[in-house]
């Protein structure tokens, strides 16, 4: 299936080359970090498929898919997309792959336990060529080097920003914040002990 003629239908422009930049830097990051190539550029693609969708669309296909929305993700229309765009690529695309379920469900949030595609998708999704803002270019850097690392200055403006506009904070961001700080200080305990 040619899914840029999906994404054509579905997404205004600006959208659209977000998702197509979003490809690429996920195939870039899963080249550089070992994650699958192909399942990161189709996750990178899609994204977003269902964001121009608008809430009301995005509320129907959660709620007719029987997904139960915590308050959290109830109180917060902006995360409504990469639920309902994961439950469109499975059962309008019909891509039947729980590693590219769960990258698009979970590129906005992030959690813990993502695997490497997840973390791929979610990092690649701040740091595509087409993002301008200030800490775009940091995270860009910094993922050079590591995912978690990544990860965590990532979240670490999302929920700045979010608090500071007096926005819910899903939990599942700060089980991803703790669980990759987590990871990067064991690693710094180890290396001290070599």
């Amino acid at each position: 299936m040619e899914y840029e003629a999906v994404l054509r239908e579905k997404l205004t422009e600006k959208r659209y080359v977000h998702s197509i930049e979003v490809s690429k830097a996920a195939v870039r990051l899963a080249r550089r970090y070992g994650a699958d190539v192909e399942k990161a550029r189709i996750a990178g693609l899609l994204h977003d498929v269902m964001k121009d969708a608008g809430g009301d669309a995005q509320l129907q296909i959660i709620e007719n898919s029987g997904t139960i929305l915590t308050n959290v993700e109830r109180s917060s229309q902006k995360l409504w997309h990469g639920i309902a765009g994961a439950i469109y690529v499975r059962d309008v695309l019909g891509i039947d792959d729980p590693a590219i379920f769960d990258a698009i469900r979970y590129h906005t949030t992030g959690r813990a336990g993502m695997s490497l595609l997840e973390k791929v998708v979610f990092v690649a999704d701040y740091t595509s060529d087409d993002r301008d803002y200030e800490d775009a270019q940091v995270v860009r850097e910094i993922a050079k080097e590591s995912l978690e690392k990544a990860i965590v200055e990532g979240i670490a403006f999302t929920v700045t920003d979010l608090i500071r506009r007096d926005r819910t904070v899903a939990p599942d961001t700060i089980d991803a914040y703790n669980e990759s700080l987590l990871a990067l200080q064991a690693q710094a305990e180890k290396e001290k002990r070599e």
